[in-house]
């Protein structure tokens, strides 16, 4: 009877194991990898072996939606902010910022990187949006062209609107794209609200391209990329990307930079939480990791712009070939808040009428 009742109560308490989540194989524990959509404009890249970095951390994978350029991927994200197709939206730069703030689709996150971050970048008091990387944008040259045909290269804003540059310039649109903003802001900050739209009618007399995009102006027109146009709205890293991308040994780039007279404007671009995001710790996660020296480190050579972690390495080329303006046009970010729209509709009439 007590063997009977050993036995019985044996097999109870190894059914009873069985069952117990304890006895689960390891598989079945081992939790499958979030999805993590992180929305950017489409000149984002990263390398993969630092994306990886953070999935195998988090147990993550991260999946990017290019969405167009700055204004038009903020677009989308405006739309879409009831029910948002991404967890974090990075590209938003301090042209387009105010809009992106007061249309509220970024929740507060003050991520511990930030005690790492100048306050110079820091434009958010909320922390909707962090910054990530800043560059400047300006009127960059093909030096090549301009010696083949014996024309001296121009040296600040005044000289583009002259005839000797007629047919020579492309710029971008403003209402689709943050470097073309960032040049409007730059000629309002240089000539005044007043008289910037004149300088604009010079520009078209001088038969001024106009792209959506930068890429479209970038690697369609400019004559680096085999186009006509040798003189194009860009960044000042482009000269010390032309020599580390060289396919031979380059020691004098063909782009040069005009930062004469504040002809260059500092862009800023953030990163957000999306409103209603499924993966807010995740998406911290993310966001701290986009202003780790990890990620900024990787950032330039990919983008082609500079991070705000000042404990990030520049690599060499880049510190040699790198053009910074000794001084850049200003426009305060609540004139910008306040009259964007209005600027941009005025600078339409004014261009593409």
């Amino acid at each position: 009877m007590k063997t009977r009742l050993f036995y019985s109560l044996l097999a109870i308490a190894l059914f009873l194991s069985a069952c117990s989540p304890a006895a689960t194989s390891p598989t079945s524990t081992s939790a499958a990898p979030r999805t993590l959509l992180v929305m950017t404009h489409d000149s984002f890249s990263a390398s993969q072996s630092v994306i990886t970095a953070f999935e195998t951390a988090n147990n993550a994978k991260v999946q990017f939606l290019a969405s167009g350029d700055t204004g038009t991927a903020l677009n989308k994200a405006i739309l879409a902010k009831d029910n948002p197709f991404a967890d974090v939206f990075y590209g938003v730069d301090n042209t387009f910022l105010s809009r992106a703030l007061s249309e509220g689709i970024f929740i507060p996150y003050k991520s511990s990187m930030l005690a790492e971050i100048p306050t110079k970048y820091q434009l958010d008091p909320q922390d909707r949006a962090l910054p990530v990387d800043w560059g400047d944008v300006c009127p960059i040259y093909d030096s090549l062209y301009f010696i083949q045909h014996n024309l001296q290269p121009p040296q600040n804003l005044e000289d583009l609107a002259k005839p000797d540059y007629k047919n020579l310039l492309v710029v971008e649109n403003p209402a689709t794209s943050s470097p073309g903003l960032s040049f409007l802001l730059t000629t309002i900050g240089h000539f005044g609200t007043d008289k910037h739209l004149d300088y604009w009618s010079t520009l078209v007399a001088n038969n001024v391209t106009v792209e959506n995009d930068w890429t479209a102006a970038f690697y369609t027109d400019y004559t680096i990329s085999g186009g006509d146009k040798p003189i194009v709205i860009s960044y000042n890293s482009d000269p010390a990307f032309e020599v580390l991308q060289a396919t031979t040994p380059e020691t004098t780039p063909r782009t040069q930079v005009i930062t004469g007279d504040d002809s260059c404007f500092m862009q800023i671009e953030f990163v957000g939480i999306l409103e209603g995001t499924k993966n807010l710790d995740l998406a911290q996660k993310w966001v701290d990791f986009m202003l780790s020296p990890t990620f900024q480190e990787d950032m330039p050579l990919q983008m082609y712009v500079f991070p705000v972690n000042p404990n990030a390495r520049l690599d060499p080329t880049l510190q040699k070939f790198l053009v910074v303006p000794a001084s850049t046009a200003y426009v305060n970010p609540d004139e910008i808040a306040a009259n964007r729209e209005a600027w941009i509709n005025a600078w339409t009439e004014t261009v593409l009428k």
